[in-house]
């Protein structure tokens, strides 16, 4: 993806993340908070942030509520990030994230209603931007009343207008995105997202590398899989590779799938090869565990920990495929 030269960002459903660190969570217990901090997240807005902090110019779309836009106003300004969010009346979701002895306990809340002439304002907003100079990622969940089918549209939309289009979504959305009639340039669902679309569990890194391997015979250029621990399954025309990097202290797993998704997208910016993305999104992932709210630490820990990447060659499954891959 060399010649990408401005970068954007879509969040349908934002929210402010409310972490709260307690020493270990019990069911029906009250519980003392060691720390709390609020951060504006979203899976996009986390993604413009971490792509921020590497030096990428970044601009965001999407929508925030009116009434607490401030953080996500204070975060672009602070990082020179393009704030193009659309404001609706009301407020943005706050989401709980209880940390506890490294684990994360995630209590979503339901973000503010939408119909369809809201999302097509994003839609045209995002359309003015976009050309073949672009790189478009669309990710999160979409809000109530979103049109389960809007990145479907957006994906053919926006490669029509010659944009690359990375897409990290799950559920609905990613299925009826996998059988429009343009598909994004690159997605990255984690194992259990990627199970849910199969329709089947990948117990093992050789039904994750069929499944993945299906999902490049739909015409995906590159199909990166997060699986924790395991590490992360990145295949593309060159092949097929495994990425692991050993975790340090976590801070917080909140926004790591996000902060690969930056790494993917700065790699591509970069025209970087397959061994060359699969060290920086892991990178990003694992540097982000160490810190709180949607932030890399600085450039040169990145490139150290790009170094330390194990990558392991993942021989390719031979697979019959019949009938609608999709």
């Amino acid at each position: 993806m060399a010649g990408v030269l401005r970068v954007a960002t879509v969040t349908f459903n934002p929210a402010i993340d409310q972490t709260v660190t307690i020493d270990r969570l019990v069911r029906g217990e009250v519980h003392r908070a060691r720390s709390v901090r609020q951060d504006p997240g979203g899976k996009g807005v986390n993604v413009a942030s971490c792509l921020a902090d590497w030096g990428v110019p970044v601009t965001v779309f999407g929508l925030v509520g009116a009434d607490n836009a401030a953080p996500f106003e204070a975060l672009c300004a602070a990082k020179g990030i393009a704030d193009r969010f659309e404001r609706l009346p009301g407020a943005t979701r706050v989401n709980i994230k209880i940390v506890d002895a490294g684990e994360t306990t995630d209590i979503n809340m339901d973000g503010l209603a939408i119909d369809d002439a809201i999302a097509g304002r994003v839609l045209a907003a995002v359309e003015r931007f976009a050309g073949p100079d672009t790189l478009i990622v669309l990710s999160g969940s979409l809000p109530p009343g979103g049109d389960p089918g809007i990145y479907a549209t957006m994906v053919v939309r926006l490669r029509a207008l010659g944009a690359r289009v990375l897409l990290d979504t799950s559920g609905l959305p990613l299925t009826i995105a996998l059988r429009a009639d343009a598909l994004p340039d690159i997605i990255k669902p984690n194992r259990r997202e990627l199970a849910a679309w199969a329709g089947e569990p990948l117990d093992s890194i050789a039904d994750v590398v069929r499944c993945g391997q299906r999902l490049r015979a739909c015409g995906i250029d590159l199909v990166v899989v997060s699986m924790g621990e395991a590490g992360a399954l990145f295949l593309a025309g060159e092949g097929a590779l495994l990425a692991r990097l050993a975790a340090g202290e976590l801070a917080s797993t909140v926004g790591a799938g996000d902060a690969m998704v930056a790494g993917l997208a700065a790699a591509a910016i970069a025209g970087a090869d397959l061994e060359r993305t699969a060290r920086l999104a892991t990178a990003f992932a694992v540097a982000k565990l160490g810190r709180p709210g949607p932030h890399l630490p600085e450039a040169g820990t990145i490139h150290a920990l790009c170094g330390d990447v194990t990558i392991t060659m993942v021989e390719p499954i031979d697979v019959d495929w019949t009938g609608d891959i999709r």
